[in-house]
C-alpha cells in the first residue's frame, strides 16, 4: 500500500499497549510514510518494531523514543485538537533521554517541505506551548 497523501512507501510498526491511546481507532499499530512522515493506523502490523532510523537517519535510536516521536510527528497536524496527546509524548520522548525539539529541529532538517506538515513552524508553536 502507498500513502494516499504523496504515494511514498510505509514502514509499518506496531504500538505498544501503554501508546495505544494515542492512535486514532483501535488499530495494534500504525504506518509511518517514508517520503511525508504521514502516519495511518494499521491493523495488521509486523510483530516487532522495525528500525525506524531508517527514515532518514533523523529518527533518534534511542529503545523507548522512535515510536514516541513518530506517533507525535503524526498527531503535528493540530495541535489544538491533539494538545494533551502532544504533551504527553513530548513528555514520554523526554523521560527517554531524547530531546524533542532537537529531533524534530532534525526531521525538518531531514524531510523540509516533503514533511505533511510544516515540521519547523511545528516546532515553534510547540515551544510556546510548553
Amino acid at each position: 500500500m502507498s500513502c494516499p497523501d504523496c504515494g511514498g512507501d510505509f514502514v509499518s510498526f506496531p504500538v505498544p499497549s501503554d501508546l495505544q491511546q494515542f492512535l486514532p481507532g483501535d488499530a495494534p499499530g500504525a504506518s509511518v510514510c517514508r517520503a511525508c512522515l504521514a502516519l495511518h493506523p494499521e491493523t495488521e502490523p509486523p510483530a516487532a518494531v522495525p528500525d525506524l532510523t531508517e527514515l532518514d537517519g533523523a529518527i533518534p535510536d534511542a529503545d523507548g523514543a522512535a515510536v514516541p516521536l513518530v506517533l507525535l510527528v503524526g498527531l503535528l497536524d493540530s495541535l489544538a485538537m491533539h494538545r494533551e496527546e502532544i504533551t504527553a509524548l513530548l513528555e514520554r520522548i523526554e523521560r527517554e533521554g531524547v530531546d524533542p525539539l532537537l529531533a524534530l529541529d532534525r526531521l525538518d532538517a531531514s524531510y523540509g517541505e516533503a514533511a505533511h506538515v510544516d515540521l519547523g513552524r511545528r516546532r515553534q508553536q510547540l515551544e510556546q506551548l510548553l
